[in-house]
C-alpha cells in the first residue's frame, strides 16, 4: 500500500513575515529554536510574537519550540503547542513534562550515529508524543544539513509518529517517499539564504517537489 505523503515542517523559522509566508504554502508545523548557541535562535519575546501570529492566522499549524537540555516550566509555554526536546534528555524528563505540561506535545529528538541509536528509541516511546530522527554531529546538535547514514535508514520501524531531519532537499526527496517513509520531514538549512532567513522560492521549490 502506498503510504500518503509526509507531513511538512519548516525549522529554524526567526521572524513573523516569514513564518506567515511559509504558513501560507501549507506546510504542516513551523519551528522555532529556542537554544543560546543556535545561529537562529530567537528570544522569547520574538516566539511569543511569531507564535502568537500563526495562531491567530493559522491555527491548525503546529507551533514547535526547539529546546536543548532546558529546566522547563509551564511559564515558558507561550503560544506554542508542541516542545521539541533536542538534547540529551532521558525517559524521566521526557515523563515530567508529560506530567507537569500535560496541554503540550513532546517530540524527542534522537541524534543517530549507529543503529544502537535507533535501538534506545523504543523505550522513550510510552512518554513522547512523536520521535525525530537527526543526524549525530559533535559540532552541534541540529540544523547542520548533515544527512544520517542511509544504511541505518533500511528497514527502520518506530512505533509513533516519526520524522526525519538532516539535509532533506531536493534530490533525496523522492527517495525518502518511496523507501524509507517517515511520517513526517523536518527542513531547515537546504531553504535558507543564511541561519534562520528562509528563501521562500526554495521553499516553494521543495514543496512542490515534496508533493508531486
Amino acid at each position: 500500500m502506498t503510504k500518503s505523503k509526509p507531513l511538512i515542517k519548516i525549522c529554524g523559522i526567526t521572524s513573523t513575515n516569514q513564518a506567515l509566508q511559509i504558513a501560507q504554502l501549507g506546510v504542516d508545523a513551523i519551528g522555532i529554536i529556542s537554544v543560546k548557541e543556535s545561529p537562529r535562535y530567537v528570544t522569547a519575546l520574538k516566539k511569543k510574537e511569531i507564535f502568537r501570529s500563526l495562531e491567530k492566522y493559522f491555527p491548525n499549524i503546529k507551533r514547535v519550540s526547539v529546546i536543548k537540555n532546558k529546566c522547563i516550566k509551564e511559564d515558558f509555554i507561550d503560544y506554542e503547542n508542541v516542545l521539541q526536546l533536542h538534547g540529551d534528555e532521558d525517559i524521566e524528563y521526557c515523563e515530567n513534562i508529560k506530567r507537569d505540561i500535560p496541554q503540550i506535545q513532546v517530540w524527542k529528538a534522537f541524534r543517530i550515529q549507529t543503529k544502537r541509536d535507533i535501538e534506545k528509541i523504543e523505550s522513550f516511546t510510552n512518554f513522547i508524543d512523536a520521535v525525530l530522527l537527526d543526524s549525530w554531529n559533535k559540532e552541534v546538535y541540529g540544523g547542520s544539513g548533515i544527512r544520517i547514514k542511509k544504511e541505518l535508514l533500511e528497514k527502520i520501524s518506530i512505533n509513533k509518529q516519526w520524522w526525519l531531519a538532516g539535509g532533506i532537499s531536493n534530490d533525496w526527496v523522492k527517495e525518502i517517499i518511496n523507501y524509507i517513509q517517515p511520517d513526517g520531514l523536518d527542513i531547515s538549512s537546504s531553504i535558507e539564504k543564511s541561519p534562520g532567513v528562509k528563501d521562500i522560492e526554495k521553499v516553494k521549490k521543495l514543496l512542490e517537489e515534496i508533493r508531486k
